[in-house]
């Protein structure tokens, strides 16, 4: 893959720039943007978001990593600006707003339902396409996802109008949840998943369907959209134009290899604190959906050597902890000509319970997912332009990401 350092850059490529305050967009034709509305309340445990990642990607968890699961409830007490382990933006489909959690690390919309059993609905708004009039069942599709927590949904399909800001598209595919089993019934603040991964990973069978992105980009004045994920409030997603205001300076772009249905871009090098780029190079998927940063294990523990008191838990299933009272160094990553840093106050995950002494690691290693995963850790320090190509019915040539990252 190759770095291109030139706005004039055709199709969609990786974008860096340094940050301005972000403002309310100004819509262009369908343009838009969208405010988060909500952080979680609770903090899943740090195993539990460790072993989600290894299932999101088709990968076994480490024994250890599961038993550290099953032996604890998940989650310990958070206020909504304390932990960032989740973004939640409102959705409309058929005329009932529910909120959703944006992936880009995925490629469905699926939602708490009608059709999902009262005894797993525990308080998550519902859409019913009964109350719909622009609702059509897709007949004999099927869907399903399980997760690192032994947490699943499944179900049927259905198309419907849904508007996400101020564009709608009528004949999106919406997947109805007639089963949810696990954390995701006490995730109450989330109501389903919007996936922003690309349309050939949408596990709807027999027919894989289009993502909302792809379906509305020939309406966007460009075929991208924006992710400027914050640390301790909301953020925003923009879809269709770059908010010239919130960045400055020079834009760098890079490739991304999207074959296996990921925004995934590579990094030359890294370094910890203010010490010099390496050349230690890798590869990663930008993941809005994963909140950790996972990296491959010797840069890892390059990281944590630098951290007074941290180790590998055999309590938390072989995850870094450390005291929380320790001071973490920056993490910087080289892309393109764009040195990205992840301040150190960034990559705390949060308490092992609630005594608040111990802290699991925002960054973990990435060694057996099968990549490596730059989520929120990284994003929310970061402003990130997702850019793709037009999709021509199924035929999804070549898609790159633009990204832009902003300085902190």
């Amino acid at each position: 893959m190759r770095f291109i350092e030139s706005t004039a850059a055709a199709s969609a490529l990786l974008a860096v720039a340094a940050a301005a305050p972000l403002d309310v967009k100004r819509n262009v034709n369908n343009d838009f943007s969208i405010k988060q509305s909500a952080h979680r309340q609770s903090l899943k445990s740090g195993p539990t978001a460790y072993a989600s990642v290894y299932a999101k990607y088709g990968r076994q968890a480490p024994p250890a990593l599961k038993a550290a699961v099953a032996n604890g409830d998940g989650t310990v007490t958070a206020t909504p600006t304390q932990f960032d382990t989740e973004y939640l933006s409102p959705v409309t489909v058929g005329g009932q707003q529910l909120i959703l959690d944006f992936d880009t690390g995925s490629s469905d919309l699926w939602v708490f339902s009608s059709r999902t059993p009262s005894n797993e609905v525990n308080g998550h708004n519902t859409y019913d396409p009964s109350r719909s009039n622009s609702s059509n069942a897709v007949p004999g599709a099927t869907w399903g996802i399980t997760y690192g927590d032994r947490s699943s949904s499944s179900g049927i399909v259905y198309t419907d109008t849904v508007t996400v800001g101020t564009t709608t598209f009528a004949g999106q595919a919406v997947e109805l949840a007639t089963e949810v089993s696990g954390r995701l019934q006490r995730d109450v603040l989330t109501d389903g998943i919007l996936g922003l991964g690309f349309s050939t990973i949408n596990t709807v069978r027999p027919n894989q369907q289009l993502t909302f992105f792809d379906n509305v980009k020939p309406s966007l004045s460009a075929p991208l959209f924006t992710c400027d994920l914050k640390k301790g409030e909301p953020g925003t997603y923009g879809f269709g134009s770059i908010d010239d205001s919130a960045h400055t300076g020079e834009i760098t772009y890079v490739d991304v290899d999207s074959s296996r249905g990921y925004w995934s871009f590579p990094s030359s090098g890294y370094a910890v604190g203010d010490d010099e780029v390496n050349d230690s190079g890798l590869n990663g998927i930008a993941d809005t959906g994963t909140t950790l940063l996972l990296i491959p294990e010797d840069i890892v523990s390059a990281y944590y050597s630098e951290v007074s008191g941290a180790q590998k838990d055999p309590q938390q299933g072989g995850g870094y902890t450390y005291p929380c009272s320790t001071t973490l160094p920056d993490i910087s990553f080289q892309i393109g000509s764009y040195r990205a840093t992840v301040p150190g106050s960034y990559v705390n995950y949060g308490p092992v319970d609630d005594s608040g002494t111990t802290c699991f690691g925002g960054i973990q290693s990435s060694h057996g997912i099968g990549s490596n995963i730059f989520g929120d850790i990284f994003l929310k320090s970061q402003f990130v332009v997702f850019e793709g190509v037009t999709v021509r019915g199924w035929d999804l040539r070549l898609k790159r990401c633009r990204l832009t990252l902003k300085q902190i």
